[in-house]
């Protein structure tokens, strides 16, 4: 099989929708990755252009990434790119889609304590239901945002 394996790494720019289907548990959320360069001129690191991806995963990693993920976490996301183009409204709309095999928390920028999932996670995921995010709005305008959120550091032993 021929697929497109990618890995990126960015930061998780939209709360994660969980879902639980027929088919199994589901999550969303929007990744952002930001290209970075060493403008010369101004002797100092620059922002590039940001890309947006969705990221989807399936069964036990959406259990996971529900209950570990938020706005604002830095992670990476190993996974299969689909590329789609659409017509919308007479425009033509390309969006970047992973399917996911693996994310985790990028530990270059931060800490993050690992704890095995029993099998019965599922209902503590399921019981706390997050409102469907605006994929339109600017994750910055919206109340909670990782502006106004403060991490806490995590302590490891």
């Amino acid at each position: 099989m021929h697929e497109t394996m990618v890995c990126v790494v960015g930061n998780v720019a939209t709360q994660p929708v969980y879902k639980e289907l027929a088919s199994g548990a589901s999550a969303r959320f929007r990744l952002a990755v930001t290209a970075r360069y060493w403008d010369r001129e101004k002797n100092t690191w620059t922002d590039g252009h940001t890309n947006f991806f969705t990221v989807w995963a399936r069964r036990s990693l959406a259990t996971n990434v529900g209950a570990s993920v938020s706005v604002g976490d830095p992670v990476v996301v190993h996974g299969r790119l689909k590329v789609r183009t659409e017509q919308r409204d007479g425009q033509s709309w390309t969006s970047a889609d992973v399917d996911a095999v693996a994310i985790g928390h990028d530990l270059s920028r931060g800490t993050s304590a690992f704890r095995r999932a029993s099998k019965g996670d599922t209902a503590a995921v399921a019981s706390t239901p997050r409102p469907e995010p605006s994929w339109e709005t600017d994750p910055q305008d919206q109340p909670g945002s990782a502006a106004q959120q403060q991490p806490e550091p995590a302590g490891v032993t």
